[in-house]
């Protein structure tokens, strides 16, 4: 059994995906580098540590998942399978994190029961890519307007708007809508106000983005 033990700290010590081991009390009792290098604590900020208390993790609907006797803790009591599973936590720096964890449970080792190994990786940048293509396949189609732009920005205004993503400068869509250049600038204050915005390329990008040219 000592030898299948030093075996198992060798690999977790090698792997490449984070790995960290709990006590039967909750308590971390090996740190990988990988999990040094995703998370930035070293294997001193965390051993001997409640796993808790490290990661406080939480589940995409803003769930708590980390605390003594967690949910893990107690399929791992009952002997029950457990699925791979995100969680939103933060690096020592402060720096949200997205993790993939999977489960694996040694067989009991004397008072505190059986070990569990925590294997991890860094999923952040897929899952903003998910939220990205999330928040495009479910907005307007190209030519609607929202309701809320629709509802604030005048016409003469939607038209200074589109007259500034195509670039023309206050004279010339001044020529263009005849009107004076300081009615243009006045439209355009106007629009910056009612979109939130502070320069032409911020008002643009909210257009653009919000399907309004």
């Amino acid at each position: 059994m000592a030898y299948v033990e030093a075996t198992l700290d060798q690999a977790l010590t090698r792997a490449g995906d984070g790995a960290f081991v709990i006590s039967g009390d909750g308590r971390i009792v090996l740190w990988n580098r990988a999990a040094e290098k995703i998370l930035g604590y070293s294997s001193r900020d965390v051993l001997g540590r409640q796993c808790c208390d490290v990661f406080v993790g939480r589940d995409e609907n803003d769930n708590r998942l980390c605390y003594q006797g967690c949910h893990v803790q107690t399929l791992v009591k009952m002997a029950e399978p457990i699925q791979t599973f995100d969680m939103h936590t933060q690096n020592k720096a402060g720096k949200p994190v997205w993790l993939n964890i999977s489960i694996l449970v040694s067989p009991s080792n004397g008072k505190n029961g059986p070990m569990t190994v925590h294997l991890f990786r860094d999923v952040t940048a897929t899952r903003e890519l998910l939220a990205l293509v999330h928040e495009r396949l479910s907005a307007p189609a190209p030519g609607t307007i929202t309701p809320e732009a629709a509802s604030t920005l005048t016409r003469r205004e939607l038209e200074v708007l589109r007259l500034m993503a195509g670039g023309t400068n206050t004279a010339s869509a001044a020529e263009k809508l005849h009107v004076s250049p300081a009615t243009i600038r006045n439209h355009v204050q106007n629009i910056f106000g009612k979109l939130g915005v502070h320069s032409r390329l911020e008002a643009v990008a909210y257009a653009t983005k919000h399907r309004m040219l």
